[in-house]
């Protein structure tokens, strides 16, 4: 028996903008992160793209789109946002910004509106997998979809 794709309002917004993309299913593991996901389902970490929910000094959150297999410098980001830090959010935190648990969350259909930044590396790749609202749960889809339906920030922040 297979398991039924998730209805998520990730999968709700990539729907209601007319989004070509394909569902992907694997088991879950507690921080098995990017490398786990894109083992499981057989890709370079490179293209599972993750989802960091981060928040400045100001208690502003964001998210920032990072390739699976690079880190964010924080302290570049700090400047490029013109803030003192940007930190991660607590867990529940989070959540309530997205409406998302950790390890499910998607930039799509996030319960607020959080401004978007992407490592611009991103935008070279022709296909993406990133979360779709649920653990264990990836949908792939073309980084110009991406673009098209979030129009994140580009920035250069990876290390």
């Amino acid at each position: 028996m297979t398991k039924k794709m998730p209805v998520t309002p990730a999968i709700r917004q990539l729907r209601a903008a007319g989004v070509a993309f394909e569902g992907h299913l694997y088991d879950y593991v507690e921080r098995g992160g990017t490398a786990h996901s894109a083992a499981s389902l057989g890709v370079d970490e490179h293209m599972v793209i993750k989802t960091l929910v981060l928040e400045s000094d100001r208690g502003a959150p964001l998210i920032v789109l990072m390739h699976g297999d690079r880190e964010v410098s924080l302290q570049r980001l700090a400047r490029l946002l013109e803030v003192r830090r940007v930190v991660p959010c607590a867990p529940e935190m989070a959540t309530k910004h997205t409406g998302y648990l950790v390890g499910g969350t998607s930039p799509f259909g996030t319960k607020k509106s959080l401004p978007v930044y992407m490592e611009a590396s991103i935008s070279s790749l022709p296909r993406i997998f990133i979360n779709g609202g649920k653990r264990g749960f990836l949908v792939e889809l073309s980084a110009r979809d991406l673009t098209t339906v979030l129009a994140p920030t580009p920035v250069t922040v990876a290390v």
